[in-house]
């Protein structure tokens, strides 16, 4: 018997009969066929024993293991590997015991429906996570796919768009791709108003007003665009801070010191799926930073109540580590021996103490120390001056 015993199938509107011969094959000849109400109603008059979702969800790997050895179909949307059961079951089973059978998937027919290149758009989810991670994909001209979590999201993505200026932007919600049920919905964000199927894709054309607010995924956003109490990473700075860190596609981040969760927020705005810790003590500033999060479209930043090196014990190990809020004892030292390797670790100091403890590490450690001075232009009576920023001592090195 072949050790793939499990099969990962994906199924459209037009059900059992819309799959290859073979991959029908597989669904008829199963002993065990796990899926939602949906799906099993798409699959047809099959004799499998039939299972449902386990709640909570994450007990389905426990379930499918249950049945190792035997022909196990599991049931999913389109393309299994594309935002959907697929994937979350391949970290765990190994891919030799698997095998999968996409279908078109509910992205590739709506970009068919809307008549655009996949190459040149945004694929997200908000299904089942929160809808606040679409904000930082509003962008002028910037088209986007969105797999949506209920009949109430393409309302609230609406008021996003429209609370940042892009209420021209036109909306889309396509639902029941593929059957005789198919529909289609249509207006700006700004004139919304559709009652939706909970089951939906809806295609976003984003349109900027003059005044739209300008968010790029490049590290740099205004100070303004952030709550807080003054003691923050300033913008100038910040943009250099994030080039030394390095965001990356999935890449943790430690951010020691968070205040208003400015580096932290970036870095996650700046690659897919990048995540940060923040560790602050102080709970007014977690609210902020929370606050930032959710407004710039970073709702999934973990906050920690806590004070380095303390609170770092037992955190997932880090890909970048910034140090932010001062050098306290042992901070380098807990966070240098966590970091990954090929990590990245930037401090910034603005005192004369907390530089001296750089210049030591730097001697120490090698790495690159640089001193950054910013100057702003501002009102100085009825003329304009330069108004200088505290000098800020940056270290930065990279573990090998």
């Amino acid at each position: 018997m072949s050790d793939r015993w499990l099969h990962i199938v994906g199924i459209g509107e037009d059900g059992i009969d819309g799959l290859t011969p073979a991959t029908r094959a597989v669904v008829e000849a199963a002993e065990i066929i796990v899926g939602g109400d949906r799906h099993h109603d798409l699959s047809g008059n099959v004799t499998a024993e039939r299972l449902a979702w386990p709640s909570p969800f994450d007990a389905l790997i426990g379930q499918l293991q249950d049945h190792r050895g035997r022909r196990v179909v599991v049931l999913a949307t389109g393309d299994p590997l594309w935002f959907s059961v697929g994937a979350r079951i391949g970290r765990t089973i190994p891919p030799a015991e698997i095998t999968y059978h996409p279908q078109v998937s509910a992205f590739q027919l709506a970009a068919a429906r809307m008549g655009w290149s996949m190459a040149d758009l945004e694929t997200l989810t908000v299904h089942g996570r929160p809808v606040e991670q679409m904000i930082a994909f509003i962008q002028p001209d910037q088209r986007l796919l969105i797999l949506t979590t209920g009949e109430d999201t393409p309302g609230q993505i609406a008021r996003f768009l429209g609370s940042r200026g892009f209420g021209a932007s036109r909306m889309t919600v396509l639902s029941s791709m593929g059957s005789d049920d198919e529909r289609r919905f249509e207006a700006t964000a700004e004139s919304w108003a559709h009652t939706v199927p909970a089951f939906n894709t809806l295609a976003v054309e984003c349109i900027a007003a003059p005044d739209a607010a300008l968010l790029p995924r490049v590290p740099g956003l205004s100070d303004d665009l952030f709550h807080s109490d003054g003691t923050m990473t300033k913008q100038e700075v910040r943009a250099v801070t994030l080039a030394k860190l390095m965001p990356m596609r999935g890449a943790l981040l430690w951010d020691i010191g968070t205040g208003c969760g400015s580096v932290a927020v970036e870095w996650m705005r700046a690659a897919r799926y990048a995540r940060a810790i923040g560790i602050e003590p102080r709970a007014d500033r977690r609210a902020m930073a929370a606050e930032n999060a959710l407004a710039l479209g970073t709702p999934r930043l973990q906050l920690i109540d806590g004070k380095a090196p303390a609170a770092l014990h037992g955190l997932a190990p880090p890909d970048a580590v910034f140090i932010g809020g001062g050098l306290e004892p042992g901070v380098f030292e807990a966070a240098w021996t966590a970091l990954r390797p090929l990590g990245r670790l930037v401090a910034n100091a603005v005192t004369l103490e907390s530089e001296a403890q750089l210049m030591a590490l730097h001697e120490s450690h090698g790495g690159q120390l640089t001193k950054l001075s910013v100057e702003r232009a501002e009102p100085l009576g009825g003329l304009t001056g330069w108004r200088p920023q505290m000098p800020v001592t940056q270290w930065s090195l990279v573990k090998r």
